[in-house]
C-alpha cells in the first residue's frame, strides 16, 4: 500500500524535533509518538465542540501511562486465560488473571496461544504515515462513538461522555468478571465502553485489578485520564475471535481462510466490523453509521495531512464476527 504525504500549514504546526533537532520532515521513517503527530492546538481544532472533559492533556496523560503497560495472554482451548501485567517501568510482572479451568487436564491437551499487547504502541509503532493513519482511525470512531449532530461536517466528536439511555444494565453472565449487584456497564467513555466483561477485562490490563472498574464503572465518566484508557485499551486488545484495531491498522493482521470466506480485508471497514459490526456490517453500502465512521475517517486524514486512497474503508460486504 502506497501512501501520499502531504504538507499542509497544520501538519507544519504540529510537527516537533527529535532530540537530535532533526524533524519528521528529514527522517519520516524514524518511529513517533503521538505527541509528535498532534499538538494540542491541532486537536482543539479537531474536536471543536468537544466536552471539555475530554482534554488534550488527558488524552496524552493516559497514552503516557498506557505506555508504561503490556499484557502477556495465554489462552488454552477457546477461552481460558492467562493474562500477566507487566509494569515496563519497574520490570514487575503480575497474572491478573488465571482462569478456573487453567490447570485442567482438557485445557491443557489443548495447544496455547500467546501474544503480548504493549500498549505503547498506541499509533507509534510503525512510521510516521502508518501512526497517522491509525490515530486517523482511532478518532473517526471515537468521534462517531461520541458525536451530537449529523450536519456532515465532522466537527461534533468528543461530545457525549456517556450514552443518552443510562437506565439500561448492559450486563451479562461472566464468571470472570461478574456485575456487581446495583451497578450499571452502559457505554462510557470515547469508545463507550460497555458490559461488565469489557469492564473487568479493562480493569485488569490497565489497574492490574478487576475489580477498580467493575466496582465503580462511574470512573469512566468522572475520571478524563480513565476515560481515554479504556478507549486505548480497547482499540489495542484482541479479543477471542477478533483481532485488535492496532493490528488491523499497522498491518499485523491478516485475514485467515474463514476471514477471507466471510469478506474480512485489512483496512479502516475491519476496525468497523471490530468495534460494531453486528449492526453495522454486512449490511450494503447504505448503512448511515458505517458511512459516518468513513466520513470520520476522510476528514482526519486530511487534517492530519496523509492520504489513504486504498482505505478498505467499508464493511458492507463483511460478515460480522
Amino acid at each position: 500500500m502506497k501512501f501520499l504525504f502531504i504538507l499542509s500549514s497544520v501538519l507544519l504546526l504540529s510537527l516537533k524535533c527529535d532530540s537530535t533537532g532533526d524533524s519528521l520532515i528529514n527522517n519520516p521513517t524514524r518511529n513517533t509518538t503521538v505527541a509528535d503527530i498532534i499538538s494540542e492546538k491541532l486537536f482543539n481544532e479537531l474536536f471543536p465542540t468537544r466536552n471539555e472533559f475530554y482534554s488534550y492533556s488527558a488524552f496524552v496523560k493516559a497514552i503516557t501511562e498506557m505506555g508504561h503497560v503490556k499484557v502477556k495472554v495465554v489462552r488454552r482451548a477457546v477461552s481460558v486465560y492467562q493474562i500477566t501485567r507487566i509494569d515496563k517501568s519497574t520490570g514487575k510482572s503480575v497474572i491478573v488473571r488465571q482462569d478456573e479451568d487453567w490447570n485442567e487436564d482438557w485445557a491443557k491437551k489443548k495447544a496455547d496461544s500467546a501474544y503480548v499487547i504493549d500498549y505503547g504502541k498506541f499509533c507509534a509503532e510503525k512510521e510516521l504515515q502508518t501512526n497517522k493513519k491509525e490515530l486517523a482511525a482511532f478518532f473517526a470512531n471515537i468521534a462517531h462513538e461520541t458525536r451530537h449532530g449529523q450536519d456532515g461536517q465532522y466537527n461534533d466528536g468528543l461530545m457525549f461522555i456517556h450514552e443518552n439511555n443510562t437506565s439500561l444494565m448492559y450486563t451479562a453472565d461472566n464468571d470472570t468478571y461478574p456485575a456487581v449487584k446495583g451497578k450499571k456497564y452502559y457505554g462510557r467513555g470515547p469508545m463507550q465502553l460497555s458490559y461488565n466483561g469489557n469492564y473487568g477485562y479493562a480493569s485488569d490490563c490497565i489497574f492490574g485489578n478487576k475489580n477498580v472498574l467493575l466496582n465503580n464503572p462511574d470512573l469512566v465518566e468522572t475520571d478524563s485520564v480513565i476515560a481515554f484508557k479504556t478507549a486505548i485499551y480497547f482499540w489495542m486488545t484482541p479479543q477471542t475471535y477478533k483481532p485488535s484495531s492496532h493490528d488491523v491498522m499497522t498491518g499485523k493482521w491478516q485475514p485467515n481462510v474463514a476471514d477471507k470466506a466471510a469478506g474480512r480485508a485489512p483496512g479502516f471497514g475491519m476496525t468497523i466490523n471490530i468495534i460494531n459490526g453486528q449492526v453495522e456490517c454486512n449490511k450494503g453500502e447504505d448503512t448511515y453509521s458505517m458511512n459516518d465512521r468513513i466520513g470520520f475517517y476522510r476528514y482526519f486524514l486530511k487534517k492530519l495531512g496523509v492520504s489513504n486512497p486504498d482505505c478498505a474503508c467499508s464493511c458492507a460486504k463483511m460478515k460480522a464476527y
